[in-house]
């Protein structure tokens, strides 16, 4: 075979030009990232492009969504319907009528559980309590819940519309003024006042959008609980920081709370403490009750939905997470963190919601959730179960003309094994938020209802139980 003849230098010269187109490609690439890495700083500059101008009288959501085009579609949202295996709701049809013009409702709590009947028996929740539904349907499904059949007062608003731009308009610009003024008004003259469900105006500043504090109930009982802690004259929307105002502006409204006196005055009972056994002992401090128990005419208490006061209790508080971080995770969009206002459990969102903090399989996570829940509930049940057999006895001693003198420390043991079963039954999470902490109560729970029942079969019977005695 013949060698073919090389040009001398023509191999060198081969390997200097692919060697600049190369260098020129590379050269290309890195400019465009830098270029993509210019624009997406500039995004990040600009948190927002302001199409119009919001102020503090800009109620409407739909109108601060034409500047927040993603975050308001994730809002629009709420009004999906989806039910966890321990919570939310599936839409369940409604014929309406004059009284209720709801073509959808959820699943009725009181009549999936009689039991709550009885535990409730003479109070407003027995006539009609409902599986919880997203934030779209907050106003409209406290405007037409059977329980406004028992006279209901303006502070029930409190936490069931937007109600920053109502009380700022009837205190001519004074917040808590406008709080006082509604608050004792019939529900139905005050409910004139709200326009909407929750609104971006009740948690967001509209000159800096950030998070603010806008209802009175919270701002007057974080400032009772910091002054059990030893701060003075805590101002929420001055002094909380910003991790703390994402859990913050959820506690607003996911609380324990109470109507005090005449004026109906809107109270987190916070100023001994967050417990359980803290906020019994104001209770029982102040004389309060909710309503006499039909069937025992025990003094009986009525908890709410006391997310905020568990969620204190566990491990998630502890390690700084806030309540947006799992019901309300970042999303990204460009350059640009974005929040998901699609308020929902995160066991809808994984993936967001879990999974940033645990890497581990979707379904592992959602197991150990689902397990938390499902011994918290089998506790329910037990503790449900030993409240209505005291409740039973009582009405039986009290049909056989027992007088109330020796019923009195049965009857107390009722009202303490009721709040403790309720704290845990009217909050939101089934025991997730703090696990230890719901099995405690609903432990003792279950002991105070034994307790009554043996209260009742031996007259005189005093349980050592610190609280038991007003």
């Amino acid at each position: 075979m013949t060698d073919v003849p090389q040009t001398p230098g023509a191999a060198p010269t081969r390997w200097f030009l692919a060697g600049v187109g190369l260098a020129a490609i590379v050269a290309i690439v890195a400019l465009a990232v830098l270029i993509n890495i210019f624009e997406r700083k500039q995004e990040a500059r600009l948190p927002y492009f302001r199409v119009v101008a919001v102020t503090d009288t800009t109620e409407d959501p739909a109108v601060w969504g034409q500047n927040f085009p993603q975050q308001y579609d994730l809002y629009l949202k709420t009004t999906d319907q989806v039910r966890t295996r321990f919570g939310g709701s599936e839409a369940l049809p409604h014929t309406p009528t004059e009284a209720d013009p709801r073509s959808v409702v959820a699943q009725s709590k009181i009549e999936e559980d009689p039991r709550l009947k009885t535990m409730w028996a003479g109070y407003a929740f027995s006539r009609d309590f409902r599986e919880e539904r997203g934030h779209a349907y907050m106003l409209d499904d406290q405007t037409f819940t059977e329980r406004q059949q028992v006279p209901q007062p303006g502070t029930c608003l409190h936490c069931h519309a937007s109600m920053y731009l109502p009380y700022m308009k009837a205190g001519n610009g004074d917040l808590i003024r406008g709080f006082e003024i509604l608050n004792p008004l019939p529900y139905a003259e005050a409910r004139k006042h709200a326009n909407r469900a929750i609104a971006c105006i009740d948690c967001h500043d509209p000159e800096t959008m950030r998070l603010r504090i806008t209802r009175p109930g919270f701002i007057e009982g974080i400032r009772a609980l910091k002054a059990s802690e030893g701060v003075a004259n805590y101002d929420v929307n001055a002094m909380a920081t910003r991790q703390e105002m994402r859990t913050f502006v959820c506690g607003q409204c996911h609380v324990e709370y109470y109507f005090q006196g005449p004026e109906k005055r809107l109270v987190y009972p916070w100023a001994k403490g967050l417990k359980v056994e803290n906020i019994y002992a104001y209770y029982q401090d102040a004389h309060f009750k909710d309503w006499t128990h039909q069937e025992t005419g025990a003094d009986a208490l009525k908890a709410q939905h006391p997310e905020f006061e568990l969620w204190n209790q566990g491990v998630h508080a502890r390690s700084a997470v806030a309540c947006a971080d799992c019901h309300m995770p970042y999303l990204r969009v460009g350059a640009q963190k974005v929040t998901d206002h699609w308020v929902r459990s995160p066991l809808l969102n994984i993936n967001n919601a879990c999974q940033t903090c645990h890497p581990l399989a979707e379904a592992e996570l959602r197991t150990r959730v689902e397990r938390i829940q499902e011994n918290t509930f089998n506790l329910r049940n037990q503790a449900m179960d030993a409240l209505v057999a005291l409740i039973a006895d009582l009405k039986a001693a009290r049909a056989r003309g027992v007088p109330d003198a020796q019923l009195a420390t049965a009857r107390e043991l009722q009202r303490r094994a009721q709040f403790y079963l309720d704290f845990v039954e009217a909050e939101n999470s089934t025991g997730f938020h703090a696990p230890q902490e719901a099995a405690r109560i609903l432990g003792e729970a279950i002991n105070y209802a034994r307790q009554g029942q043996i209260a009742v079969r031996e007259p005189g019977y005093r349980p050592e139980i610190a609280g038991v005695d007003r």
